[in-house]
């Protein structure tokens, strides 16, 4: 599912709002999402499940055409744990 996947979804759901309407909500809900993951490292939604930051080593990799050592910088990330109501669902 993509963005306009979710948008025609909640409308089905809400035929009352308009899809400018909808997608204003979904952009803020995870704007919202991101800025909470960013200043608070973790975010849970009961019954869906667990996103937390995470920090990721420098390391060095071979470039495997032209066989060149690399190095990647240290970055974060997002790590998702999905909760066992959800899992059951699948």
């Amino acid at each position: 599912m993509n963005k306009s996947g979710l948008i025609e979804a909640v409308h089905k759901a809400h035929k009352d709002m308009n899809k400018g309407d909808i997608e204003q909500v979904v952009a803020t809900v995870f704007s919202s999402l991101s800025k909470s993951i960013k200043k608070e490292g973790r975010i849970s939604y009961p019954g869906f499940g667990i996103f937390t930051m995470r920090d990721r080593k420098g390391r060095k990799v071979r470039n495997p055409a032209t066989g060149e050592i690399m190095t990647i910088k240290p970055s974060k990330t997002v790590k998702f744990k999905p909760a066992p109501a959800l899992k059951r669902s699948l």
